[in-house]
């Protein structure tokens, strides 16, 4: 076997072929120098630069791991070498309804505005609708039989403003009612953003209070003394349930009654919104009786307030004695809560932060918590200013010769923001304007019963506007649907609709009181509404607080069971 041969044998010798005759180094030497690949006639010099590079790479592919990091460099290099002022840039466009464009919008209008005189008795005519042909009336009785023993005392502080206190004290009477208590008169609790240190005898007459509840709910005026004494005169001893929020009364009776009765003095604070507001008829008609009977202002409010009505009812003599009510909400504080922007600028931006945090002590500046105004606004929870108030109006048909009462505190940098508004309803009033200073000195810093004069002159006029939410006007339709046979007589605007309307450059004078006259019709057809759950009795008083006047046979007096 030839010894290069690793082949086994198959049983034949069959010879190997010779090996290849060796080159001599020099003739390949010589090979190379004449016609190498690389060196082939008729390349140039660039061409065979290209070859060598690419022979290299190929030999040395691990080379192709930086190829990203040359591309990325390349790009770099690439960018810093243009201008990018030839670059357009895109501009973001504010979403529909997101920005305050609200003065514009009367400059361009105000012309078509002034010039529109087809809606002169638009008061006279604004309630058209009924609730099926019937109207209903109250129907609230009061119990003529005494009372069993009593279980004991309950005593609540009633927080909030003024109406958030009506709530306490409401729903305090329907749980005294319930359990057999005797209520103490409901102290009010001093809170920083209204300042107000009234008692309840300032804001109510107490006596008629008692008096009006007497066969339902015992009502005093203090804890009797020998009691008194076990807690060393001081109430704050006392011991302190703290009650879930809307709470059914089923849990006063299983949780609250036992203490009651084991202690004889029980205490409740805070007591806002801690009775659920869907309840047995029993524990409604206590609070129906409570808010619409038993709750009258004192002499001095009730006086006050009768008397602007009656100078209110006295300009509008051309009208029938008809004005419109406006709750205007643009107080420095609720501005600065809903953290909406407007038209002041830098200044304004400046005032809300040191409103804010006077009144709420870094609540809007906690790490994380992002405000966006164009959002809030979109959503209809900006306030109105007293110039988009106007601009509704107008569009809703009320002509510049409507009289006006506009319930408000201290609005925001009023002398500029009121001025379109007094130009566009130059018959505005206010309890600044009708009363003198000496009629408003009692009142002028309290803001509750200077709350509660505003409440009086607006429950007796022809239309109620509400601008934004909150107990006040909440309290005002329920009252109003209890005076006015169930109809509340209040427009409220469709506030995510307005915004889109007063953000639109385009819109046409007839376009936009097309539009404002459908949202004041759809207040008509809103009128009359029945209670349903989870909705407040203080604002839906019907069908527990009301009966159809009409049918006998649906008529019924709440009687106390």
């Amino acid at each position: 076997m030839h010894p290069y041969n690793r082949l086994p044998s198959s049983g034949h010798n069959s010879p190997s072929p010779p090996p290849s005759p060796l080159r001599s180094p020099r003739f390949r030497h010589s090979r190379s120098k004449a016609g190498g690949r690389f060196n082939q006639p008729g390349r140039t010099l660039i061409q065979r630069i290209v070859w060598h590079l690419l022979s290299v790479l190929i030999r040395r592919q691990g080379f192709f791991l930086f190829a990203p990091l040359l591309y990325i460099s390349g790009m770099l290099l690439y960018m810093g070498s243009v201008s990018f002022e030839v670059v357009p840039v895109i501009s973001h466009r504010p979403a529909p309804g997101s920005v305050y464009r609200s003065p514009q919008l009367y400059a361009k209008l105000r012309p078509e505005m002034d010039a529109d005189n087809s809606s002169a008795d638009a008061i006279s005519t604004v309630w058209k609708h009924s609730y099926k042909g019937a109207e209903w009336r109250p129907c609230v009785n009061k119990s003529s039989g005494g009372l069993a023993e009593s279980n004991g005392y309950i005593y609540i502080e009633a927080n909030g403003g003024l109406n958030q206190q009506r709530t306490s004290i409401c729903n305090a009477v329907a749980v005294a009612g319930y359990l057999n208590a005797t209520l103490v008169i409901p102290n009010f609790h001093y809170h920083s953003i209204w300042r107000d240190p009234s008692k309840f005898r300032d804001i109510y007459d107490e006596d008629y209070f008692i008096s009006m509840l007497e066969n339902d709910v015992r009502v005093v005026n203090k804890v009797p003394e020998y009691l008194m004494e076990r807690f060393d005169h001081n109430l704050s001893n006392v011991y302190n349930f703290r009650i879930k929020a809307w709470s059914p009364i089923l849990y006063y009776k299983d949780a609250v009654l036992p203490r009651l009765l084991e202690e004889k003095v029980i205490r409740i604070s805070p007591f806002a919104n801690r009775l659920s507001f869907d309840s047995p008829p029993a524990v409604q008609r206590l609070r129906c009786l409570a808010n619409y009977e038993a709750l009258r202002f004192s002499s001095p409010i009730l006086t006050l307030g009768e008397t602007l009505v009656a100078r209110m009812k006295e300009r509008s003599s051309n009208y029938g004695g008809k004005y419109i009510s406006v709750h205007l909400r643009f107080e420095e504080d609720m501005v600065a809560f809903s953290c909406c922007v407007f038209d002041g600028g830098e200044q304004e931006n400046e005032d809300m932060k040191a409103a804010r945090e006077r009144g709420w002590r870094g609540k809007f500046s906690k790490p994380g918590r992002v405000i966006r105004p164009g959002a809030i606004r979109i959503n209809g929870k900006c306030p109105l200013t007293p110039l988009e108030v106007g601009l509704m109006l107008r569009g809703m048909g009320f002509d510049k010769n409507t009289f006006i009462y506009l319930a408000s505190g201290k609005i925001y940098n009023a002398e500029k923001t009121m001025a379109p508004l007094l130009e566009m309803f130059p018959n505005l009033q206010t309890k600044e304007m009708l009363a003198s200073d000496e009629e408003l000195a009692p009142f002028k810093n309290f803001s509750s019963r200077m709350a509660a004069t505003d409440y009086t002159v607006c429950l007796h006029s022809e239309v109620f506007v509400t601008t934004q939410g909150g107990n006040f006007p909440h309290f005002l339709m329920g009252h109003r649907r209890y005076l006015y046979g169930g109809h509340s007589k209040t427009i409220r605007p469709d506030k995510r609709k307005l915004a889109l309307l007063f953000d639109n450059p385009k819109i046409g004078w007839k376009t936009f009181k097309r539009q404002l006259l459908g949202m004041r019709t759809h207040g008509d057809s809103k009128g009359f509404e029945l209670k349903r759950p989870n909705d407040s009795i203080y604002t839906f008083p019907c069908p527990d607080c009301m009966c159809r006047s009409n049918k006998t046979e649906d008529s019924r007096a709440l009687s106390a069971t």
